[in-house]
């Protein structure tokens, strides 16, 4: 119990005066750190304020220079896709021209197939390979030609079309930028090339359907003024069969005429050769009769000869006259042909520069 409550142990006074000099030198040493940290403290607040200002500034910079370019490239992206749509417009306009001038050349090919079938109905020399049939082949392979041409620029255009939709340009960039204008620039070259088939063709299509008709009208009247002659020709035929028919008339009533003179003669010559005795002689009257009895004869059979030659030529006339009949038919049905079946059939021809 005593041991308890024993008093600590005292400490000498130079221990007192060592603890409190150390106590004071930690203290100092303490106050110098803080005051060190705390200066240190300051200038890296500082920096990392000057530091995060700085990158601010510099993120608020990019963010606006961002922001112009996407302003920049968002307008681009506006004029761009009208531009597009614009050209789309356009090229579905040379479409449109494109599938018209294809559907007007399809009945002017029918029309000239039918040309060419009805003519083949031309009979006899008529049925010949003329210019008209040769200028209607070449308008045949040309309409031909036009159509496959234009059904193949028809094809390109839907082909363009669909690399010019508006709607492959949403996702904007700028290789899509250039990629627009390569197929804008190709649209345009395509509409003018377009442009200048449709004209080039209608005016072939146009030069070759009026040469067509030229060889038309050239032929009509041809064939007509070849009818005339031949009509002309048919008169001059029908005239000398009836200038022949009465010649043959004529010579028949001629040999007629003549049965009863030779008869007389005959019948003379029959009762002198009953005169009695030295009256049946051979006198002049007996010489005369003889002799105009073969005169007659010989008249008679000239005149035979004559008429048989005249019907000889009258069955040439005739047959000369069928023939020309039979011509002037051929060349009726040829005109019908071509002035009444093809050339007003091509009247509704109508070729449009689209």
């Amino acid at each position: 119990m005593a041991r308890l409550l024993q008093a600590p142990p005292k400490f000498h006074p130079s221990e007192w005066d060592i603890a409190a000099r150390m106590q004071c030198a930690s203290t100092e040493s303490l106050k110098s750190r803080s005051e060190r940290m705390t200066a240190e403290s300051q200038r890296l607040l500082a920096e990392v304020e000057k530091t995060t200002q700085k990158t601010q500034s510099d993120v608020n910079k990019k963010l606006e220079q961002r922001l112009e370019e996407i302003k920049f490239w968002k307008q681009e992206l506006s004029n761009k896709h009208e531009e597009v749509v614009n050209e789309t417009e356009l090229l579905l306009t040379f479409k449109t021209r494109l599938e018209k001038s294809l559907q007007s050349c399809k009945e002017p090919l029918v029309i000239a197939q039918k040309c060419l079938l009805n003519r083949q109905r031309r009979v006899g020399i008529d049925l010949v390979r003329d210019e008209v049939e040769q200028e209607l082949v070449k308008e045949v392979e040309i309409l031909q030609g036009v159509i496959a041409l234009l059904g193949r620029m028809l094809e390109q255009t839907d082909e363009q079309i669909r690399f010019v939709s508006p709607e492959d340009w949403i996702d904007f960039s700028n290789i899509n930028v250039e990629k627009a204008d390569k197929q804008r620039n190709n649209s345009l070259a395509l509409r003018v090339l377009i442009d200048g088939i449709l004209s080039q063709t209608a005016n072939d299509i146009c030069k070759q359907c009026e040469m067509v008709n030229a060889a038309f009208r050239k032929r009509v009247k041809e064939v007509k003024d070849a009818k005339h002659k031949l009509e002309t020709l048919l008169a001059m035929v029908m005239d000398e069969i009836a200038s022949q028919e009465k010649n043959i008339a004529a010579l028949k009533q001629a040999i007629a005429d003549k049965e009863g003179p030779v008869k007389v003669a005959q019948t003379r010559l029959e009762a002198r050769n009953h005169r009695p005795n030295m009256e049946l002689c051979y006198d002049t009257v007996e010489s005369r009769l003889r002799s105009e009895v073969e005169e007659i004869k010989r008249n008679i059979q000239r005149l035979k000869d004559a008429l048989a030659e005249a019907e000889t030529e009258l069955k040439a006339l005739s047959r000369q006259q069928l023939s020309l009949e039979e011509e002037i038919q051929v060349k009726e049905n040829t005109l019908y042909i071509d002035e009444v079946l093809c050339m007003q059939m091509r009247e509704s021809v109508n070729i449009n520069s689209f």
